[in-house]
């Protein structure tokens, strides 16, 4: 499994999520609390969103905590979208190319989780990319398959149905052909714009999620940065949430029910509104 966050608001540092907090994303590659592996040292990476449409990312199969470039770039880079991932491999190398986050044009997309008996079907899961995006798949993870799917199935007209009918593909073809558990799914995805993020399990333990509201803008994480009470909420297993121009909406995310999403609002969902205020999933 790995850690991930995730920031939309006014332009910050990276070094404001990745570094500086007391239970940071560099703390969590060596001491994660909510997962199910404490080290996530097979690899890191972050992309961001500046001037141009299509988001900057560098990656490596360092350790978080050992690479100085990382250190440099996030005390010097300010975005206000950007998403950091460290990683936990569930069974593919540790190279480059297996390293979140993953890219095609202006998305950007991270994930924890895993497909349960991934290795039996893997050329079948390859065989959904259209041939037009499988220039992209890179690397070996299911975590790329899974994004390269949603983008062929429509990521960029409607963001969160198109991740919800990949990840109802993935986990049928779990329980048919792979094995439990079939489907762990929390994942965030950005077109520099709007933010999302989604939970879900075929069983359980959905792996965790959470998010927190400041005066500036909005932190989607896997485990909370800090121990401020009641700060941070938990995503529902089985929501989505999405956050655009100090707005927050939450949804509910079910894959064997997939909703339009068009416009700013998705469908099934509602409004936090913006002053980025707290509430639950609805």
């Amino acid at each position: 499994m790995c850690r991930w966050a995730a920031w939309s608001g006014a332009p910050k540092y990276l070094e404001e999520l990745i570094c500086d907090p007391q239970h940071s994303l560099i703390e969590q590659s060596r001491h994660a609390l909510s997962c199910k592996t404490s080290v996530n040292a097979d690899g890191f990476g972050a992309a961001w969103y500046g001037e141009r449409l299509t988001p900057c990312v560098y990656k490596d199969v360092r350790p978080a905590w050992s690479d100085p470039n990382l250190l440099q770039l996030a005390h010097h880079v300010k975005a206000s979208v950007f998403l950091a991932h460290v990683r936990a491999s569930t069974g593919t190398a540790t190279v480059r190319d297996n390293c979140h986050p993953f890219t095609v044009g202006r998305w950007s997309f991270m994930h924890n989780g895993q497909i349960g008996g991934y290795d039996h079907f893997r050329r079948r899961i390859d065989n959904l990319i259209p041939d037009a995006l499988y220039a992209h798949r890179t690397g070996a993870t299911d975590s790329e398959a899974l994004f390269l799917i949603a983008c062929g199935y429509g990521l960029s007209e409607e963001p969160v149905p198109a991740m919800a009918r990949a990840v109802r593909e993935l986990e049928d073809m779990a329980r048919t052909q792979g094995g439990a558990p079939f489907m762990r799914f929390a994942s965030c995805w950005s077109d520099g714009e709007t933010l999302y993020a989604a939970r879900y399990a075929s069983d359980h333990l959905a792996p965790t999620l959470y998010y927190r509201c400041y005066g500036d803008g909005i932190s989607i994480v896997s485990e909370p940065l800090d121990e401020a009470p009641g700060e941070w909420l938990e995503v529902e297993s089985g929501s989505f949430i999405a956050v655009r121009n100090g707005t927050v909406s939450v949804g509910r995310f079910f894959p064997d029910k997939v909703a339009s999403s068009k416009g700013n609002t998705p469908k099934g969902c509602f409004d936090v509104g913006r002053g980025f205020v707290e509430s639950g999933t609805g």
